[in-house]
């Protein structure tokens, strides 16, 4: 074979087929990746079919499918990096971040440190709900399982179209919103609850947008002793690639090429096999056994197997550490017979990691493997650089550059800002106060989750002190955190919260994440905690258009200036691109996993009402801007500003929050968001079985609907003993702070100065709300 002289085999694998490449035309090269689902652009196959001229031979199969994984927009962001890198510099500050692999790592108290990772499945789940949510979770833990933490929490924050659309109104090959949505539920479910790790945060969120292309992210949180983080790089060369966790068989087989192209009519009949198969029952004692080889000190470098499977975690593990590689492919445990070597090489069969070794420690570490009933083999040896060199049954399969392989060619894309299309005046709401009430609180977006946070435990692990639900067993309501304890011999908590504001991003990219940073901070600060870092899940369009780039360009500005404003680290993150689909388009749709310290879990609060007769205040200046709101989705609204983001002064105010807090001043909190004042006193209400009566005239807004209804401005309601209203004033002083009202026994009372706008029959109201979205 010519290139032999360069070091090129001369003869391949049985079952290795050749691709001819060198001397094929541009349409021939666009034909070779059509067919073959490479998803390659025109300058990359040129740039493939260079490289191969250079080395005078043509690829083989093995290596054109490793490198579609590597360069797929899924594993390499090739579209994003530049603009991740100069949105989110700095956000990782050391020593507070210790590690920012695959999962971001953070001090926690003493010798201990937490983990956190939140990423999308949203494809899969489109065309198989159940096992493309359940792959999820699977892929989530194993993030946080690659830097040494054990998973104790889990988080789900989902995206649907409307649960009532006609089924006239789904478009062909897509499959109802009801439908996916009981179908993706029940995957968090099976799993998360099945391999024992708590669902304790996430959201529900309604639009026809997201009819076509469902968004499902999940995110992790892990804790971990700090001289138990591990690197996902490999350390030496001559260490043992070790190969744990699941079978290998043909589920995923192209899934990150899946992931990285629209959704069309099509999608459920071409890409089904792209969807990985889950098993629960594998994850948990690879979970085991890989902390139990962690603490045993034998473990150098991991790396999870997720998109772009074996070639993909391999490839990143050993060119991280600067290294080439050396692998076997018939030492591959399989599930089924006839798997060609590229199908081995780059399916994404789950409940699989792979381990860096001192081959002094591969005995005692199969051993451990081998106690918890966990395949494990030695796959291979890094090697010095550059190549690696895939063989099966010792011949060889794959010859390349590591580095040219892992590293993908940046995609230079062009950005453009939107058109402007904004009302001639803004509209504010007339509608009569208590049938605005009514209608914000039995929304869709609004109405009680409960339905749904039940089916997820919550409570396993024993470490949920603040559960998903706040208020009485018999009349539960939403929080804003959930607070766990992670150590036993320390009332430290942790706080971990989800938010996002799609809505608000559509209208402004740059001002709605700045918002959806805003929320995540409110919520920490309600229960008590200081917001300490979050991961992002950054779930947008086609790249290719100019007018997406624009819009993710600007939600990166504004989530990296939150952030900065409100002290949050940002160790860690995930890109969905090409969410969308049959002449559908999501908003921007930035979410956040967000975690926050709790100094004392005793003076941790919730947001349930407490008893008749404290005081009510309103904390924080509104805002009369409705672009994204609750009111405006309701009304059809399009084109209105969002609120402008202050997260500095969000920041002074939870300050102030947490510092009476500290001394037990306050008994209830919740903040403001989507719905407005109305949803939220009336939660307050729900969970504490009692009512307010409250005045609205000091909101000085234009009208009661309006009061009701605005969201903007970062503002929580606080409910305080009788006696606290000095301190309250004094805390508060030079910052907004309103007197609302007082809790009473039952009924929401309105007022509008001298004026009584009516009482709200909150008894009726609640099983109303309550009934919510709940999954069969």
């Amino acid at each position: 074979m010519p290139g032999a002289e360069r070091g090129e085999p001369t003869a391949w694998a049985a079952g290795v087929g050749v691709v001819p490449l060198r001397r094929a035309s541009a349409a021939e090269l666009a034909a070779i990746s059509r067919s073959r689902g490479l998803g390659f652009a025109p300058n990359e196959l040129a740039r493939v079919r260079d490289y191969f001229r250079s080395a005078r031979r043509d690829p083989t199969d093995v290596e054109l499918a490793a490198l579609a994984q590597s360069w797929s927009e899924h594993c390499s962001y090739k579209s994003s990096r530049p603009i991740l890198r100069a949105a989110f510099a700095g956000l990782a500050p050391k020593p507070r971040v210790l590690g920012t692999g695959d999962a971001g790592v953070l001090r926690f108290e003493g010798e201990h440190a937490y983990a956190l990772r939140i990423e999308s499945h949203n494809h899969p789940s489109a065309v198989e709900p159940y096992g493309g949510a359940a792959t999820g979770i699977g892929g989530i833990l194993r993030d946080v399982l690659a830097v040494g933490a054990k998973p104790i929490a889990l988080a789900d924050p989902i995206f649907f179209g409307p649960l009532d659309l006609p089924p006239a109104e789904v478009p062909p090959g897509v499959k109802s919103p009801r439908y996916l949505m009981n179908g993706v539920v029940a995957g968090i479910r099976d799993y998360g609850n099945r391999v024992g790790v708590p669902t304790v945060s996430g959201g529900i969120y309604f639009d026809r947008s997201f009819t076509v292309n469902p968004l499902v992210n999940v995110g992790c949180v892990g804790f971990l002793p700090r001289r138990r983080l591990v690197p996902n790089r490999a350390a030496r060369v001559g260490d043992r690639l070790v190969l744990v966790g699941g079978l290998t068989g043909r589920d995923g087989i192209g899934g990150v090429a899946f992931a990285s192209q629209e959704l069309t009519e099509r999608s459920e009949e071409e890409s089904r096999g792209a969807v990985q198969l889950g098993n629960p029952i594998m994850k948990e004692p690879l979970i085991h056994a890989c902390l139990e080889a962690f603490d045993a000190g034998l473990v150098r470098g991991i790396k999870d197997l997720g998109g772009g499977g074996l070639a993909a975690a391999t490839g990143e593990l050993a060119h991280a550490g600067g290294f080439g590689m050396r692998v076997d492919l018939a030492r591959v445990p399989l599930r089924e017979s006839g798997l060609r070597p590229w199908e081995i090489w780059i399916s994404e069969s789950q409940e699989r990691m792979m381990l860096d070794v001192r081959p002094k420690d591969l005995p005692a570490l199969l051993a451990i493997f081998r106690r918890h009933d966990v395949p494990a083999v030695d796959f291979g040896e890094v090697t010095p650089p550059p190549f690696e060199v895939v063989l099966v049954d010792g011949a060889p399969a794959a010859h390349l550059r590591l580095g040219f392989r892992v590293d993908a060619p940046p995609a230079r894309r062009r950005a453009a800002r939107r058109p402007a299309d904004r009302p001639g005046a803004e509209p504010h709401p007339s509608d009569e106060p208590l049938d605005l009430f009514e209608r914000l609180v039995l929304a869709p977006d609004s109405l009680s989750r409960e339905g749904v946070i039940r089916v997820y435990d919550h409570e396993v692990q024993g470490r949920t002190v603040v559960k998903s639900l706040h208020g009485r067993p018999v009349s539960p309501s939403h929080g804003d955190a959930a607070v766990l304890r992670p150590r036993s011999e320390s009332w430290t908590g942790l706080a971990v919260t989800t938010a996002a504001q799609p809505w608000a991003c559509r209208e402004n990219p740059r001002w709605g994440a700045a918002g959806v940073v805003e929320e995540a901070a409110r919520n920490l600060y309600a229960v008590g905690a200081r917001p300490d870092a979050f991961t992002n899940c950054l779930n947008f369009g086609n790249p290719e258009d100019p007018h997406v780039l624009f819009d993710f360009t600007e939600a990166t500005k504004g989530l990296a200036e939150g952030a900065r404003a409100l002290g949050f680290a940002v160790p860690s993150g995930n890109v969905s691109f090409y969410n969308g689909g049959l002449g559908a388009e999501i908003p921007p749709t930035p979410v956040l996993m967000a975690t926050g310290i709790v100094p004392d879990l005793r003076r941790a609060v919730t947001s349930d009402l407490k008893e008749s007769g404290d005081a009510l205040y309103l904390v924080g200046a509104t805002q009369d801007a409705l672009g994204g709101s609750l009111w405006a989705r309701l009304a059809d609204w399009r084109g209105l500003s969002p609120p402008r983001p202050d997260p500095a002064r969000t920041r002074r105010l939870g300050e102030r929050l947490l510092a009476l807090g500290a001394r037990g001043r306050l008994r209830a909190v919740h903040d403001v968001s989507d719905g407005g004042l109305a949803v939220t006193l009336a939660e307050m209400a729900f969970g504490g079985g009692l009512g307010f009566r409250v005045d609205l005239a000091g909101l000085r807004r234009g009208s009661p609907a309006l009061a009701l209804a605005a969201e903007g401005g970062s503002r929580w309601v606080v409910e305080a003993g009788p006696g606290d209203d000095r301190e309250l004033r004094r805390a508060f002083r030079g910052l907004p702070l309103l007197p609302l009202g007082s809790v009473t026994d039952t009924g929401g009372a309105l007022a509008w100065g001298r004026q009584a706008l009516g009482t709200v029959d909150l008894e009726a109201l609640y099983p109303r709300w309550r009934a919510g979205v709940g999954v069969p």
